[in-house]
């Protein structure tokens, strides 16, 4: 039976995680966390018989020893805050930890997960944007893998199987577009939140789906490859169908990729049964019902955010984790409606400019320090991320 720990258990991959485990007889969760949702994280406890949870504050922890009081659950430990998350991921029995929380509070926890030695299940891109060459030394000294989720990179990491990382020519990255995919910039002075969050393929989370409608995401998401892969030969296709995944050229000329329904629960489960393949827990893939696969190159002058994010990629340092942070500031502005979504593109490159020289050293304490002086400058300024 292998156990796993899910940090962000409650959210979207969280959730279909715990689809997958429902669908299996050989995986079991021992550990999880949310940010918010208590009743749904009780609700999971209480079916999968989770004996270790963590809440985001003291409050919500008081409050779910309470309600588990009242259902006669007394065997359950319940932790909070950044603390919490860290106990939850080196639980002594834990085999792998499903890092699905959202921004750079992911980091702490991956660190202590690596160095207890377990392998990572890692649906949390932010860890390896901030600090990705510190996080894959860390796994390569500790001899722990990094197994990922994101349907892009779990697919460059199928098409790998049996090849060395020599072996590469180039990864192509694909990307389904986004809501606004085909629009020129004239078209998105003045769209709304509402707009960006249909998505035509994938169902996320709204922070996802917004830096899907900006493409940021996929150059995040080259950031990500870059680490997990050891190349910067990273080109991004535009596929609207969202059937082929990702791909991987060789230096030979051929191309290996691989195909699926649009269903992030492929992805994890093949992460948490890695190396073992199982039945399907999605519906099958049927190129007749598709028809057709098309690509196109991206538009970057129209969604300038790839371009900002290849070239952060580039420079390296500090520079990817402003890049993301920066986002994260700018979306929560766009969805609260107090910036138009154009200026995420102009938050994120004055962001740049502004703090990519700040820190001399690159190094763990540098990330969570700059991550810090970011967001207290733009809670200051907007008064989000306020307590």
């Amino acid at each position: 039976m292998k156990k796993i720990v899910v940090l962000g258990l409650t959210g979207s991959i969280g959730t279909q995680a715990a689809e997958v485990v429902r669908n299996s007889q050989d995986i079991s969760i021992i550990g999880g966390s949310c940010m918010g949702n208590t009743d749904k994280l009780l609700k999971m406890a209480e079916e999968f018989s989770i004996k270790h949870l963590s809440v985001s504050g003291e409050r919500e922890r008081e409050d779910l020893l309470k309600k588990l009081k009242e259902r006669n659950i007394t065997d359950t430990e319940v932790y909070c805050g950044p603390e919490g998350l860290e106990k939850i991921s080196v639980l002594e029995d834990a085999d792998i930890i499903l890092t699905s929380v959202v921004g750079l509070s992911g980091l702490m926890p991956t660190v202590k997960a690596i160095e207890a030695g377990k392998d990572i299940a890692l649906a949390n891109k932010e860890t390896l944007v901030g600090a990705g060459s510190i996080i894959t030394e860390l796994a390569v000294r500790k001899g722990v893998k990094i197994l990922p989720v994101d349907s892009e990179h779990s697919a460059i990491f199928q098409s790998m199987q049996g090849y060395k990382n020599e072996d590469i020519k180039r990864i192509i990255l694909t990307a389904s577009g986004g809501a606004f995919r085909g629009k020129k910039r004239k078209d998105l002075l003045h769209v709304r939140a509402e707009d960006a969050l249909k998505h035509p393929n994938w169902v996320m989370g709204k922070k996802v789906t917004v830096d899907s409608a900006t493409l940021v995401n996929k150059g995040l998401e080259a950031i990500e490859a870059r680490w997990l892969f050891d190349t910067m030969n990273i080109d991004v296709h535009i596929h609207p169908e969202s059937i082929l995944h990702s791909a991987v050229e060789f230096n030979d000329g051929s191309v290996i990729g691989q195909m699926g329904v649009p269903d992030m629960k492929l992805p994890i489960q093949y992460a948490l049964n890695y190396p073992d393949r199982k039945n399907m827990v999605t519906e099958g893939l049927d190129l007749f019902k598709v028809g057709k696969l098309t690509f196109e190159k991206p538009d970057t002058d129209t969604f300038g955010c790839l371009k900002i994010a290849m070239d952060a990629m580039k420079v390296g340092g500090y520079a990817p984790l402003v890049l993301n942070t920066a986002d994260e500031a700018a979306v929560e502005l766009f969805l609260k409606d107090m910036i138009s979504f154009t200026d995420i593109e102009r938050i994120i490159e004055e962001s740049l400019a502004k703090y990519s020289g700040r820190m001399k050293e690159y190094n763990l304490d540098g990330v969570i320090e700059l991550d810090r002086m970011i967001r207290e400058d733009f809670s200051a300024e907007y008064g989000i991320w306020k307590k």
